[in-house]
């Protein structure tokens, strides 16, 4: 055993700063090391190595001879379970970035201006075709489309496809088909 071990065998957690200190000291570099093999990140390493020494202070189970081994026992569990954290974490900012991503303010203006150009062009075309062409961009059926709108049930489909056709007339004569095309 080592002078260092020697002097960690001899205290107790709750002994004066002094004794946190001293084990700080002489094991910090080193189970910052063993942190970062784990983690591989070398600041957060550091940071997790100050964790398990002032959990060292608090730990009962840590007094005399048990300290070195409970020092690097307590380095291993800290590094296995930011690992797990960080997994977790990835997960679920993977599932999230699906749900909800923030979008960018150029695409905001983007999405914006598009927004105005579908208006402009549903207000020059026919209103039923109009009408037809929004509620069914909102999910409706043919069937809630025809209850809505008094129209034939047979004949949804042949007016939604008149009423597309209109739509992309007009987008075409107004914006040309760069604009369509994008899409």
């Amino acid at each position: 055993m080592d002078a260092v071990s020697e002097a960690i065998v001899g205290t107790k957690p709750n002994d004066a700063w002094l004794d946190i200190e001293r084990i700080f000291r002489a094991h910090y570099a080193r189970l910052a090391r063993v942190i970062a093999k784990v983690v591989r990140d070398p600041a957060r390493a550091e940071e997790l190595a100050v964790e398990v020494c002032l959990r060292w202070s608090v730990s009962r189970k840590a007094e005399g001879e048990n300290a070195e081994r409970w020092l690097y026992r307590a380095a291993v569990q800290t590094s296995l379970n930011e690992l797990r954290r960080q997994t977790r974490r990835s997960r679920y900012e993977r599932l999230v970035s699906f749900v909800r991503r923030s979008p960018t303010p150029e695409e905001l203006l983007a999405t914006r201006q598009e927004q105005e150009l579908v208006r402009l062009v549903l207000a020059s075309i026919e209103p039923r075709q109009a009408e037809l062409l929004v509620l069914r961009g909102q999910g409706c059926s043919y069937e809630e489309l025809a209850a809505t709108l008094n129209l034939n049930r047979a004949s949804v489909g042949t007016l939604l496809s008149r009423a597309q056709h209109a739509f992309r007339k007009e987008y075409m004569r107004r914006y040309g088909t760069r604009r369509l095309e994008a899409k």
